[in-house]
């Protein structure tokens, strides 16, 4: 899968219930059309400090955040290539840097060693990792998605996120996905992706169909739930908060 190592473009998220999902994929027809990569399981690890000061700061929606993550598009083992992601948003625009690894290899860089990386990506996460020390695996989310590009290669994007699972046990991209159900079943989380301006046929469509934006932070939302509030809203009593070994 050739997937790009740099991102900067605007991203909107919408929570759509099945019915607008189809009525989306109608009005899409005439100009998107599916990802060369159409449908995937994403699995991630974000990593963050012992009192979660990353999630923590996202959350209070300041100017400037960043997460750092681990990804892979589907089951792996410790020797297959996963993505080591460096996720910035400023003033509502989205940054991304990322590089390709072994899964074990990426582990171990994540945590904080040093392995030979000499681009300009691999030194931004350096220092990502050397201003949060002892970063570990904070959260567990993986996720369907369904993805589709403008026609006639235009930037603009759409996916659908659904079946959002999370965990604080297991914290490794190789254990398959299992966990706690972050959105119910009906419901799927439709991200706009694009460098400018959403492109005025969404702009109709989303408005005809009374969608609006929404703040949907998916390490936040299972943060507050599986963290702050673990045993609250019909989460399973087994999922603990984080015991790290550091």
């Amino acid at each position: 899968m050739a997937i790009p190592s740099v991102f900067q473009r605007h991203e909107i998220k919408y929570l759509i219930h099945t019915r607008q999902y189809h009525q989306i994929l109608q009005a899409m027809e005439e100009y998107m059309e599916p990802d060369p990569y159409p449908r995937c399981h994403i699995r991630n690890v974000y990593y963050d400090t012992s009192d979660y000061r990353l999630i923590r700061a996202s959350l209070e929606k300041p100017v400037y955040k960043e997460k750092l993550r681990l990804r892979s598009y589907g089951p792996i083992s410790q020797e297959d290539t996963v993505f080591l992601e460096l996720k910035m948003k400023y003033r509502s625009v989205v940054y991304k840097r990322r590089i390709s690894l072994p899964h074990a290899d990426a582990e171990i860089m994540a945590r904080g060693i040093t392995l030979p990386q000499g681009s300009q990506i691999a030194r931004e996460i350096d220092y990502v990792r050397r201003f949060y020390p002892h970063l570990a695996p904070g959260m567990y989310l993986s996720y369907h998605r369904e993805a589709w590009r403008e026609r006639d290669g235009g930037e603009f994007r759409v996916t659908f996120d659904h079946d959002l699972l999370a965990r604080t046990r297991a914290l490794t991209l190789s254990v398959p996905p299992f966990g706690t159900a972050l959105l119910d079943e009906d419901q799927y989380l439709m991200e706009v992706k694009a460098p400018g301006a959403i492109p005025l046929w969404m702009v109709r469509t989303l408005s005809q169909l009374g969608i609006y934006k929404t703040s949907f932070s998916k390490y936040g939302i299972a943060y507050q739930r599986l963290i702050l509030q673990p045993n609250q809203g019909g989460f399973p009593h087994d999922i603990q908060p984080i015991q790290r070994v550091i």
